[in-house]
């Protein structure tokens, strides 16, 4: 029997683990969420998630997969044969996630040559969506294939694939020690730019003023919990497949807080950059901060380049810096997702990376291209909007529920990583897992199940972005549903062969 593929070196690990974190939604999503939740004060409950959920989640993560030696179907088999299907389940999730981020990453690179000349003009958001996009169907409808989305997309799979086909320590590592150090450099030169722009400091003013009564509201921390836990790239099987490739000494523990904290000091780094450019815009347009603070697509790709117009010097080098910096934060993301699916079917069916990159990847790859269509923008709002809200959100109260109150193995992942961590975990772990996080997970479902079952029984225009309601179901709906059932249905296939449950023993089979 092989024995499993191991990282090269433990910064190999830290800086590939930080790189599945750090994603798109560090630049455009977490600067909006802290302005629009306190500002300032929204950082206390920030980090009383970051230190109560997001990290205990990491190290319980971390923990499995170097405990059980595999991916996440395997992981979840080894912890008990009835639950290999949420391993399976998360696997489908980030299946599911990697077909429309990859899009995304796609968009960054055509954005990046288009800044060179300032190919979009100034309608920038008739350019994203007319020009760009040809987004000129109605939702539902896929149009005709958009060739300036299609060939980066192409591009995109071509550098992941290649990537993950030549391995964990020759492919990823390697992807993650050139891609992680470059990204951090381009995104301090951003910054420092940045904050030397006129009105610069009204962004930031803007963006760091506390309002502490706001964290008397219950709203403010689960957007707190809600922005640790989707991006630190936990419940998708993505840590335990990367942790099942440590050796067996490995210091778990400051391993997780190295990489939680890596994320969020990166989240906050973007935060300054976005509001010292937003600040200048605003000085710029002779309005209020807040009327010009945007989130998602339309903050990188309608407000950035309106803002790239109006730099003073050298914007065009400025705008393919932004755009690189989206470019390689995706990257590192996509190629953790798609190891998770990789590693997955490689466990499972005995199969050799080659053939399993070949066919998950490969079969990502392909889907993908519906959203590379002229309808595609609404196929990708609607599939990202109800996967991460009702598959990831979900599946994580389900995981943790499954390991702390029906398996009750916090005790057992506890005295794990104990006895090979130099930080001891106290009774801070325990009372997160086994309380806290359910709890507030619990409670962010139960309020977003609430609101979004109440449209279904609502008019047409009710939905999510005001879409039809046959639109909603079958896009939204049955794909966070269709993970969960198609995962029940890998976990049925009787298992070619279980990788080695422990270093010792695979050691004994390779001797």
């Amino acid at each position: 029997m092989e024995t499993r593929s191991q990282w090269g070196t433990r910064a190999g690990f830290i800086l590939a683990a930080i790189g599945s974190a750090v994603g798109l939604g560090n630049i455009w999503r977490f600067p909006a969420v802290a302005y629009e939740n306190g500002g300032g004060a929204f950082f206390i409950p920030y980090l009383f998630a970051l230190l109560t959920a997001g990290i205990p989640i990491l190290i319980m993560e971390f923990t499995m997969g170097h405990k059980y030696r595999g991916s996440g179907p395997l992981t979840y088999k080894k912890m008990n044969k009835k639950t290999e299907f949420i391993g399976w389940w998360a696997v489908f999730v980030a299946f599911i996630i990697s077909t429309y981020y990859s899009v995304i990453i796609a968009w960054a690179i055509s954005y990046a040559f288009f800044s060179v000349n300032l190919s979009w003009g100034s309608d920038t958001e008739g350019f994203l969506f007319k020009d760009y996009l040809n987004n000129t169907v109605d939702p539902g409808q896929a149009g005709s294939m958009v060739p300036g989305v299609l060939l980066p997309l192409i591009v995109v799979w071509g550098i992941v694939l290649f990537t993950l086909y030549r391995g964990v320590k020759k492919g990823i590592e390697i992807a993650n020690r050139i891609f992680i150090p470059l990204l951090a450099f381009i995104f301090l030169i951003i910054v420092v730019r940045a904050i030397t722009l006129p009105g610069a400091l009204e962004g930031l003013q803007a963006f760091f003023q506390p309002d502490f009564s706001s964290i008397l509201s219950g709203e403010v921390w689960v957007a707190a919990y809600g922005q640790i836990f989707f991006s630190l790239s936990i419940a998708f099987a993505i840590m335990i497949t990367y942790s099942s490739y440590l050796p067996e000494k490995s210091d778990i523990t400051n391993n997780a807080f190295i990489t939680g904290f890596g994320n969020s000091s990166f989240e906050l780094l973007a935060g300054i950059g976005v509001f010292s450019v937003l600040g200048f815009m605003a000085t710029q347009s002779g309005v209020a901060v807040d009327e010009v603070v945007s989130d998602g697509v339309g903050l990188a790709f309608v407000v950035f380049p309106a803002i790239i117009n109006e730099f003073p010097g050298l914007n065009g080098l400025f705008g393919f810096l932004f755009f690189a910096s989206l470019v390689l934060a995706g990257v590192t993301s996509l190629l953790s997702l798609t190891e998770t699916y990789v590693a997955g079917l490689s466990d499972k069916f005995k199969i050799s990376r080659g053939r399993s990159v070949l066919f998950g990847g490969g079969l990502a790859a392909i889907i993908s291209l519906l959203y590379a269509t002229q309808g595609g923008l609404y196929f990708l709002d609607t599939v990202d909007y109800f996967i991460n809200q009702f598959g990831v959100a979900l599946l994580g109260l389900v995981e943790v529920i499954l390991v702390a109150w029906i398996l009750r193995l916090v005790k057992n992942l506890r005295d794990h990583a104990d006895a090979i961590s130099d930080i001891k975990l106290g009774w801070w772990f325990p009372l997160s897992i086994n309380v806290i996080t359910p709890v507030v997970l619990g409670y962010m479902l139960y309020d977003l199940f609430r609101l979004n079952i109440m449209k279904l029984f609502d008019t047409p225009t009710g939905n999510y972005s005001g879409y039809p309601d046959a639109f909603i179901l079958y896009s939204g709906w049955f794909v966070a549903a269709g993970a969960l059932v198609f995962g029940i249905l890998m976990s049925i296939p009787k298992w070619r062969s279980v990788s080695e449950t422990s270093y010792s023993s695979a050691k004994k089979e390779a001797k």
